[in-house]
């Protein structure tokens, strides 16, 4: 039911195919993230129609509303929110993780308080694996703990420790339960330790996942030192199986982690800076609200075949976002999420064609970044 090949590489850059139960996914992707089973201000139509070929959805804040009884219900997320396309969930680590003053670590789980109205809850790596099945995603994510940056050597590899042990009870689960219509990725963590990150990458291996995701960046560090870690996953996690480079979204490290060999992506970037108008462009970012653009007749960008850029110009845009009204947001959304699936599709183009190296350096020289 699940299958990964890799049908071209350039370099360390990879084209592959991944099978699931709602169809092939095509890398390399990025994801749009659904957190409470809906992709902000965008409809399933709509991101159908822009390429969007797998989206996330949110085990934590799924689980407190609402609920995964209503949810099971309803068939799970695919039912529930009308998306006929792959879906990947996460395992709650995240966001226990920034719930820093509302949460308590143990060897067992997290002890957390609800953001939405204060109730207990405990955390397991079964529970969170008991909520996935439910949801009934294509491709869950085991339980792990992200640490903050800059971590103390000792705590981050009292956590990488943690996160092996839990994912190695969530593949439990997933083998004493006899699940199969669900794909299983463990996710290697180690903060900024070369060291740790090699560890957990080789350990995680042999424990045998359907996948692996690196976790715990984009909180905080430089674009130099993910690079040198997505350097230690590439030597490190096997080669005939998907690599998943969780929350980040910035065209820059997409292109520079595909490079190191990611296939998959995913951040919340794209819809969040277009709530505020902030635009993706192949020639670099910026804020539709100010003021120069009061008179621009022109497209958000003049490159971009998305619906927001073939019909309207920047300063009707900028009008809504004065005038308050609601489109604003979803025109920017949609072209900052077709911007990065275009992206990608154009990546995984130039790999196919042997010519990935000349894409990446017109992609990052077009973006102003010395290559």
């Amino acid at each position: 039911m699940f299958e990964f090949k890799i049908i071209a590489e350039c370099g360390r850059a990879r084209a592959g195919e991944l099978k699931t139960p709602h169809g092939v996914i095509e890398t390399p992707v990025f994801m749009p993230v659904g957190t409470q089973a809906a992709v902000k201000a965008m409809s399933p139509a709509e991101l159908e129609d822009i390429g969007a070929q797998i989206i996330l959805g949110n085990t934590y804040h799924l689980y407190l509303r609402p609920g995964t009884d209503v949810i099971g219900a309803a068939g799970g997320l695919h039912g529930f929110m009308a998306w006929r396309r792959p879906i990947l969930t996460d395992s709650g680590g995240f966001q226990v993780f920034s719930l820093s003053e509302l949460r308590k670590i143990t060897e067992d789980g997290v002890e957390f308080r609800s953001h939405i109205d204060g109730s207990r809850h405990f955390m397991t790596p079964e529970l969170s694996m008991e909520i996935q099945r439910s949801l009934c995603s294509d491709i869950a994510m085991c339980f792990d703990e992200c640490v903050k940056l800059p971590c103390a050597e000792d705590a981050s590899r009292r956590a990488m420790e943690r996160t092996l042990a839990w994912a190695l009870r969530c593949r439990e689960y997933f083998r004493t339960n006899e699940i199969q219509n669900q794909a299983l990725f463990g996710i290697v963590q180690g903060a900024l330790y070369s060291d740790q990150r090699e560890e957990c990458s080789k350990r995680l291996a042999g424990a045998g996942f359907d996948g692996y995701a690196i976790g715990g960046l984009s909180v905080g560090e430089t674009h130099e030192e993910m690079y040198e870690i997505l350097g230690v996953t590439d030597r490190t996690l096997p080669q005939d199986k998907p690599r998943y480079l969780m929350g980040v979204g910035m065209p820059e490290n997409l292109t520079e982690g595909v490079a190191r060999g990611v296939d998959m992506f995913d951040c919340v970037l794209p819809t969040r800076n277009g709530r505020n108008g902030n635009l993706l462009t192949k020639t670099g970012r910026f804020n539709i609200k100010n003021a120069r653009f009061e008179r621009d007749f022109t497209p958000i960008d003049e490159q971009c075949g998305c619906y927001a850029c073939r019909n309207f110009t920047r300063a009707y845009i900028r009008h809504l976002y004065r005038s308050g009204e609601i489109l604003a947001a979803r025109l920017c959304s949609l072209h900052n999420l077709y911007f990065l699936l275009s992206l990608m599709k154009d990546a995984r183009r130039s790999i196919i064609e042997g010519r990935y190296g000349e894409f990446r350096r017109k992609t990052l020289s077009s973006l102003g970044i010395a290559f």
